[in-house]
């Protein structure tokens, strides 16, 4: 009991975010008995926020129904949902019929559009300001109205239809002398979200703009909510997780808790598609079976020229789903990053393969052995290059992730081409081959 309450008093002092991790290493149930004596002290729904959604539904679902939705209700409309959304649709109902009428139409408002769109991410508590307004009018209703505000960085102008007139900037309110007109101090051209854009969109216009808010609006410009900053980071931190997990082939559902099964399951798949990858490799090779007893030296050598491709290549690849995710590739850039990697491919592909086939001549003493080797190395990086480009923009096209696949068919192409281009110059080239 001491240590509970040790716990407990050591939890009240700190913030939200730092509660949120030590319930982060609790089990759910654990969490859930923090969260229920959080609650009593009426310190549980700032914690909750902070939790990562999917780890906060599990505790939710611990905790008594009448609990859990008096702290839905106390959260930002964006978070809620935000947890509602990893909740079974059970649950999910039962805590939105326990809330009031008001609160339950504001987040199934909220539900309908997707996680990853500006309407998923956008919190409808907005305090509209009308220009008709003088500067110590709008103080004195932004004070009035402050609970349902979920940004202090700037005020919106909108007109009786409720369409986005401009921005507000609320220092330049709280500077302006008191009778001054809000039309003197609208920004017009402001910069507002499409409700449907998707959460990438949104992140690059934070990151263009630097601004620490959004306006979202609809169709017809009507201001629907607002999009901050804190929200963008979660989106670029959950983007960067998956690229990064997707150019190692590892699904973006696994983390470090993931059960053995779960990671099993999971990384399956994955591996299969890999062998698949590797088998039509090996497929070229036995192809060339041949060859190679004839020129055995070729068997250590096709490791070397396909790894050397395939690292040229993952290097273009991931410049070029970088600048896909940030929104810099267009089709006229497109065309001139093709041109600059090939010609990337040329130099390196000579260099190196210049030093590798005069390693290899000095190691058997057979100069056309060696331009074989120099010639593959060449040939295979350029493909590469062309891979690295081609193959993200293609795998985007069809509507799919590339950071996700695009190394599996690069390693393909890198491996079979590599070894067959090895194997069939070697061909060409050597004497004791023909």
């Amino acid at each position: 009991m001491d240590e509970r309450k040790g716990l407990l008093r050591e939890l009240l002092s700190k913030k939200p975010a730092d509660v949120a991790e030590v319930l982060a290493e609790l089990s759910d149930g654990q969490a859930a008995e923090v969260i229920h004596r959080l609650f009593l002290r009426g310190a549980a729904t700032d914690a909750l926020a902070e939790m990562d959604p999917d780890e906060s539904a599990g505790v939710v679902e611990k905790l008594d129904r009448h609990e859990a939705s008096t702290i839905l209700s106390r959260m930002n409309p964006d978070d809620a949902v935000d947890l509602l959304d990893e909740l079974p649709d059970e649950v999910q109902q039962e805590l939105l019929s326990r809330l009031s009428r008001e609160d339950a139409q504001v987040l199934t408002n909220l539900l309908a559009y997707p996680p990853d769109s500006a309407g998923g991410l956008m919190s409808p508590e907005v305090v509209p300001l009308s220009l008709s307004m003088t500067a110590q009018e709008a103080i004195d209703f932004l004070r009035q109205r402050q609970e349902e505000a979920e940004t202090v960085y700037y005020a919106y102008a909108v007109d009786d239809a409720q369409k986005l007139l401009g921005v507000l900037s609320l220092r330049d309110i709280a500077l302006a002398p008191p009778d001054r007109s809000l039309h003197d101090l609208v920004v017009r051209d402001a910069v507002s979200v499409p409700v449907d854009a998707d959460a990438e969109s949104v992140a690059r216009l934070f990151d263009k703009y630097g601004y620490f808010a959004l306006p979202v609006v609809d169709a017809e410009h009507r201001l629907l909510g607002v999009i901050t900053v804190d929200d963008v980071i979660d989106v670029m931190r959950n983007e960067a997780t998956e690229d990064i997990y997707g150019l190692a082939s590892v699904p973006t559902e696994e983390g470090l808790d993931t059960s053995w099964w779960s990671s099993f399951r999971l990384r399956l798949p994955w591996l299969y598609a890999r062998l698949a990858t590797a088998l039509a490799a090996a497929f070229v090779v036995g192809i060339f079976e041949q060859t190679i007893a004839k020129a055995v030296a070729l068997a250590v050598i096709m490791g070397v020229v396909a790894g050397q491709g395939g690292s040229a290549g993952m290097q273009t690849v991931t410049i070029i789903t970088r600048g896909m995710a940030l929104g810099e590739l267009d089709r006229k850039k497109g065309w001139r990053l093709l041109a600059k990697e090939v010609a990337l491919a040329i130099v390196n592909g000579v260099l190196i393969g210049a030093t590798v086939g005069a390693i290899t001549y000095l190691w058997k003493g057979e100069i056309l052995l060696g331009v074989v080797v120099s010639v593959a190395m060449l040939l295979n990086m350029i493909i590469a290059a062309i891979g690295g480009v081609v193959i993200p923009v293609a795998v985007r096209g069809l509507g799919r992730d590339p950071s996700h696949i695009s190394g599996i068919f690069l390693t393909t192409i890198t491996d079979v081409v590599g070894f067959g281009l090895l194997f069939l110059i070697a061909r060409l080239l050597l004497p004791a081959i023909r």
